[in-house]
């Protein structure tokens, strides 16, 4: 049996409801079990793939170098102190929960600081892009003797739902997991589960050293922005891809279980890690799975007519 590469979880089978704020829509998912990671990936796991030799670092233009590190600057804010985020765009109900979803554009990170004597390998490894991601997966998937769950090529990634290799939980599969049987927008009070803006510190911190939810993942909440593998919104926002959680310098309004913030998968974004997912939850050649599906995805992206100011629908990528 294939070792885990970083500790995993089980996550029992359940249903969500989601609320499509935008088109007034709901849904319920049934999720078939999984496992996902008790951290975002560390630095120092991060670290041990690419001393393995299977990370791809610098290859694929824009997918980039896993970062280990960043600049150490606040991530919402330019050297002048303004915001250089973005605006509120939609509204997500989950379990009856009201929340926001945020759009982030790209913010570009002047250097890549690696694992070293002056970092904290147990920190969550930052900045990372969305492809960045996708391909540590494979590359933890190859160091583990596991089928990789992705087919890349160019920028297209295709994902095999029978795979058992590493990948990116999809937004059900992640919030499942981070509300762990609660109904709230924190699975508990904040100062005692995750690093928010109110802990006043100048970065991500060293994973697992507040209290974990029900189901022992730490993390879910605060620290780093954790990628998922849906699109943010095929229609508005091309291919965005969604990310959940908060990060260490964001208010608590961010900081919840249903909030919703996307980005460009090739964003460097300082607050952004990601968390590893494991499990065969569909059959092969199968494109849906876990609330996520490739045919909504088009059928979201089909807008036909003039489009509102600013929306930019998904086109299929070039290989």
């Amino acid at each position: 049996m294939p070792l885990d590469v970083v500790p995993l979880v089980q996550v029992p089978a359940g249903r969500l409801e989601l609320r499509d704020a935008r088109t007034g829509t709901s849904r319920t998912v049934v999720l078939e079990p999984f496992r996902l990671g008790v951290t975002p990936v560390t630095a120092a796991e991060h670290g041990a793939i690419e001393a393995h030799g299977a990370a791809r670092a610098g290859e694929g233009g824009a997918h980039g170098a896993v970062r280990a590190g960043g600049s150490g600057e606040h991530p919402r804010r330019d050297g002048a102190g303004a915001v250089v985020v973005s605006a509120v765009v939609e509204v997500s109900t989950v379990v009856e929960v009201v929340e926001v979803v945020e759009v982030v554009e790209v913010v570009q990170v002047g250097h890549v600081v690696k694992v070293g004597a002056e970092n904290d390998a147990g920190v969550p490894a930052h900045p990372v892009t969305w492809f960045e991601a996708v391909q540590w997966c494979n590359a933890a998937s190859a160091a583990a003797g596991l089928r990789p769950a992705y087919d890349v090529v160019g920028r297209r990634v295709t994902w095999d739902v029978a795979s058992d290799g590493y990948r990116l939980p999809t937004e059900a599969e992640w919030e499942w997991a981070c509300r762990a049987g609660t109904t709230g927008p924190t699975h508990g009070d904040l100062a005692d589960v995750a690093w928010t803006a109110a802990d006043d510190v100048e970065g991500p911190q060293p994973v697992a050293r507040k209290r974990p939810n029900a189901l022992g993942l730490h993390d879910t909440l605060g620290n780093v922005w954790e990628w998922c593998w849906d699109h943010a919104d095929t229609a508005r926002y091309g291919d965005y891809r969604s990310l959940r959680g908060g990060g260490w310098a964001d208010e608590s309004w961010s900081c919840r279980a249903s909030v919703r913030r996307g980005s460009a998968p090739d964003a460097v974004i300082e607050d952004v890690g990601f968390r590893v997912a494991r499990g065969a939850v569909g059959r092969a050649g199968a494109d849906a799975a876990q609330g996520w599906s490739a045919a909504a995805d088009r059928e979201r992206a089909d807008v036909r007519g003039p489009l509102p100011v600013g929306w930019t629908p998904l086109r299929e990528p070039s290989a």
